[in-house]
């Protein structure tokens, strides 16, 4: 169900995925700090939304689960309609995720 993608890190990023859904996430003490959702659609992710809890916004977290949502794509042989606006602003700004954006 959940794994970690980077273990050694002190915030290791989950995925987790049931049926045609998924999420990657990061919790600290327990608690979820931040998460990004995606649908599957055929070979298409669909990310519909990404949360930083307030105490952590603008630092690393969410560009860390776009990355994670992205190596996740490019290793399943995915592309990414990013529904959400940070991940369409990001891929917007980021040539490096061109590959896997499906415009």
């Amino acid at each position: 169900m959940g794994e970690s993608l980077n273990g050694e890190s002190p915030d290791p990023i989950q995925h987790a995925q049931a049926g045609g859904s998924g999420e990657f996430f990061i919790e600290r003490d327990g608690k979820r700090v931040a998460e990004l959702t995606y649908s599957v659609a055929g070979r298409d992710a669909v990310v519909g939304h990404t949360w930083v809890d307030p105490k952590h916004r603008g630092g690393t977290l969410a560009p860390r689960l776009v990355t994670a949502v992205v190596e996740w794509a490019r290793g399943d042989g995915r592309k990414i309609v990013p529904m959400c606006s940070y991940v369409r602003s990001v891929f917007t700004r980021h040539a490096q995720y061109a590959d896997v954006w499906k415009k």
